[in-house]
């Protein structure tokens, strides 16, 4: 499974990260250690959804969608 996510960060609900993985227990961690640039600053992170793909390509294609134009609206209006 390819899972793509959305985190909110817990210290500034107003921020909030999309991101793909294959291992969304292991990324989430990553997000909380620090090891992400953006999402370093605003740890500790809390997960607000995720959606699973079987497709690689439909999954990277969909998290490019949500940091992108209108896609972002859509995060913005509907996921967060």
């Amino acid at each position: 499974m390819f899972i793509v996510y959305i985190i909110k960060s817990t210290l500034n609900p107003n921020k909030h990260y999309a991101g793909f993985t294959k291992n969304l227990e292991k990324r989430l961690a990553a997000h909380n250690a620090g090891k992400s640039l953006f999402s370093q600053k605003y740890a500790p992170w809390s997960l607000e959804c995720f959606i699973t793909f079987q497709n690689e390509h439909k999954a990277k294609d969909f998290e490019r969608y949500l940091k992108r134009g209108s896609g972002y609206a859509f995060f913005k209006k509907h996921l967060v």
